[in-house]
């Protein structure tokens, strides 16, 4: 499966960008502001991306990161005003502001955000489990049909013969977020294949799901309004709601060991222990 890289600059600065995406989904609208849903959200930064892949000009100039980072939010500002809304234009200003590694690379991080913004839609809707069943299913077929997989490559097509080509295979039944996607993916496929990028796809709404969930090891069972506020806690952090799984292990001694996904936070009595012996040992 091919994936998108980054390098280092690059995945420092989809880290800050993903941090105020997630804040602008999770932020409660201010006085007579227009709400805006994930799903609304995404759109708009993959409907950027779609400018950006066709204007090399000014991908250059929005990604050089010898520009100073003001100018480069002032210049997006100017062009997106009143196109896109207002929490759109707070993710994309944050994200033009970071320092790229490549312009290129800009553009892959904008393509991320805007599929995590989906996948938060589906999400919220309880329907990530189907969005992630519909694309590795369809990466299957895909991948048993040589025909279908150059059809839906041929970068001589034009693009909206391709995104009817994909609502024919994927039919009515689709979830929305996987059609999107999907389209997104096969018009825009920023140096991706079909098959790859669809692996990717279902790869992101995976971890996404696994997130979700929070594994705790605790060295005494936690009362009900621990966990409670445990959850919130976890929730106000990762900006969507996080289950708990609990497991005790009186061996850590004191405090709690969290897992989310790939991430770990180590608060444990014995882990602040190892931490001590590794640094006097350094």
């Amino acid at each position: 499966m091919t994936m998108t890289l980054f390098h280092a600059a690059s995945r420092d600065a989809l880290a800050t960008a993903e941090q105020k995406l997630l804040e602008v989904l999770s932020a409660k609208p201010a006085a007579r502001a227009k709400s805006v849903s994930a799903e609304q959200l995404g759109d708009e930064l993959l409907s950027v991306v779609r400018l950006l892949d066709g204007e090399i000009g000014l991908r250059r100039v929005l990604g050089d990161s010898s520009a100073e980072p003001e100018r480069r939010a002032s210049l997006l500002t100017e062009l997106l005003s009143g196109k896109v809304s207002k929490q759109a234009l707070t993710v994309l200003t944050a994200a033009v502001g970071e320092r790229w590694s490549t312009p290129r690379e800009l553009t892959d991080g904008l393509d991320v955000l805007g599929r995590t913004a989906l996948l938060v839609h589906a999400e919220q809707g309880g329907r990530l489990d189907a969005v992630e069943d519909e694309l590795f299913r369809f990466g299957r077929i895909v991948a048993a049909d040589s025909e279908l997989e150059r059809a839906l490559s041929d970068r001589t097509a034009p693009a909206a013969s391709k995104a009817t080509l994909v609502r024919e295979l994927l039919g009515e039944k689709a979830d929305s977020v996987t059609l999107r996607l999907v389209d997104q993916l096969v018009t825009v496929p920023r140096g991706r294949t079909v098959v790859g990028g669809l692996g990717e796809l279902a790869a992101e709404a995976a971890k996404r799901r696994e997130r979700s969930v929070a594994t705790v090891v605790a060295p005494v069972p936690l009362t009900e309004q621990q966990e409670e506020r445990l959850a919130a806690t976890l929730q106000r952090i990762y900006s969507r709601p996080i289950a708990l799984h609990v497991e005790v292990d009186p061996e850590i001694q004191g405090g709690l060991v969290i897992k989310v996904g790939d991430e770990v936070i180590d608060g444990s009595a014995i882990g602040r222990i190892d931490e001590l012996r590794r640094r006097l040992a350094g």
